[in-house]
């Protein structure tokens, strides 16, 4: 249904009155436009697809629209018109009589229609206030509302209206941003088992000018504090016997527990391990253009334990959290060398996912298994295939890996509190004296805020701080 305003023009002597508007609501309230007027020109706002209707004060014999393609006005009687707004833009509309004098003459502006999207804005987000102000063919959201998931939604809800979400500028207000705390907790194991077991032989016989050697050792045996061994020699021949018996296991405990904090919206990172150099070529033209001279340069790699989140809160106090986490080690497997210098290489282990949790609840990202097995057997060719004999002359070597990484996350909405409700470590702490550090061999006289009861003494066993 189109609305129609209708406008009254009043012939006064020797000039025109200014015009008046007819009906209880002004058109340029509504729509937000300027309403001062001058003795020839009146501005009237339209939205597209909206129309006004004109009645002019005598008849009309020509009219003149200074942009067809942004209003069109369409003449109906002498003395009624029809102004359709076409597209965004401006214009100016003017009506003529029969002696070619203006009877009245309109600066037209087209706007978008917001009251829809203001409607839909408030039934959409009944919590915020969220304002539009019309800006060329674009929109201004200004206000403000909830939380960054609610800021999204209005700008998605104008971009639908406005056909372009590069058209709509954001301009709301967060009310009091949600801050996120993440604990993580990065636990990896690392288990090794080393097995030696055989007899390397090795020896030399001569005879006249042909000289003989042979070695069932492998190469990088390892030192000799697991060998037993002994020998024959005779003149220019030789023969040893190094009897090799090993059994090793060792555990490898890696933990990191991270706890960041960041804003609704915005991104954290962790870092706990180092940075290794390495060296990278910089190349640029000569001052003639005629060469390129390059020069070292020395950039950095972080490695360790490496944390990176992105949290957004919903509604209901869901998050939604985008984690990325990395154990990176200096390896010597993969290393290079770059000018005589070697680069050690990097074992990385890395995660990265996105969840949906509630304050408080926890995930795991487990799974993370690595197995690595060697079996090396090495002996005197024929010798060594001999049944029950042959096990004299070789030896076998055996490696097993296993590691498993596994991390915990958990995410939490936090508020600020005051700095009286919050405690450090060295609270309370003291130096031992020289009488007490020598005599009595401690490190401290006092650990715990003076004159306040020590609510562990309930506890049995051992306790507080541990400190090697």
């Amino acid at each position: 249904m189109r609305k129609l305003i209708t406008l009254a023009m009043v012939a006064a002597t020797a000039a025109l009155a200014v015009p008046q508007i007819a009906g209880a609501s002004d058109p340029a309230a509504e729509f937000g436009a300027d309403t001062r007027y001058n003795a020839d020109t009146r501005s009237i706002p339209l939205g597209i697809g909206k129309s006004v209707v004109i009645d002019l004060p005598r008849d009309a014999k020509d009219v003149l629209v200074g942009d067809p393609q942004v209003a069109n006005a369409v003449v109906r009687t002498a003395r009624r018109a029809y102004l359709i707004g076409v597209k965004v833009g401006q214009t100016n509309v003017f009506f003529f009589d029969a002696d070619g004098k203006q009877i009245a003459g309109f600066d037209v502006a087209v706007t978008r229609d917001i009251g829809t999207l203001r409607q839909t804005l408030r039934a959409a987000l009944p919590q915020a206030n969220v304002r539009v102000q019309v800006v060329g063919d674009g929109v201004v959201l200004t206000g403000v509302v909830t939380n960054a998931i609610e800021s999204q939604q209005a700008v998605d809800i104008a971009a639908r209206a406005v056909g372009n979400v590069t058209g709509v500028v954001n301009n709301l207000t967060i009310k009091a941003p949600d801050q996120v705390m993440l604990k993580v907790a990065v636990v990896e194991m690392q288990r090794d088992i080393a097995k030696q077991l055989g007899v390397n032989i090795s020896g030399q016989f001569a005879y006249g000018k042909t000289n003989l050697s042979f070695n069932s050792s492998p190469g990088g045996a390892g030192d000799g504090t697991n060998q037993i061994g002994g020998g024959w020699t005779s003149g220019g021949n030789s023969v040893s016997a190094r009897l090799r018996a090993l059994e090793s296991a060792g555990v490898i405990r890696t933990l990191a527990e991270p706890n960041l904090t960041a804003i609704s919206g915005e991104a954290a990172t962790f870092l706990a391990g180092g940075e290794i150099p390495y060296l990278t070529t910089s190349c640029a033209a000569s001052t003639g253009g005629t060469s390129q001279i390059c020069t070292p340069v020395t950039s950095f790699k972080p490695f360790g334990v490496q944390l990176a989140f992105v949290p957004v809160v919903l509604s209901d106090g869901r998050i939604s959290l985008k984690v990325g986490t990395s154990v990176s080690e200096l390896s010597t497997e993969g290393a290079v060398s770059i000018n005589g210098t070697s680069v050690p290489s990097l074992k990385t282990r890395r995660v990265e996912t996105v969840v949906e949790l509630p304050s408080g609840g926890s995930m795991t990202l487990a799974g993370l298994l690595q197995e690595q097995t060697r079996n090396v057997i090495t002996g005197i060719p024929a010798a060594g295939q001999i049944p029950i004999l042959g096990a004299l002359f070789r030896s076998r070597e055996y490696n097993n890996r296993q590691t498993e990484l596994v991390i915990i996350v958990t995410p939490f909405i936090v508020r600020p509190t005051a700095e009286k409700n919050l405690s450090r470590p060295d609270d309370g702490f003291a130096d031992a004296s020289d009488p007490q550090a020598v005599f009595l061999g401690k490190v401290n006289r006092v650990y715990g805020p003076p004159g306040k009861k020590d609510p562990r003494r309930q506890y049995h066993g051992s306790y507080g701080f541990i400190m090697d």
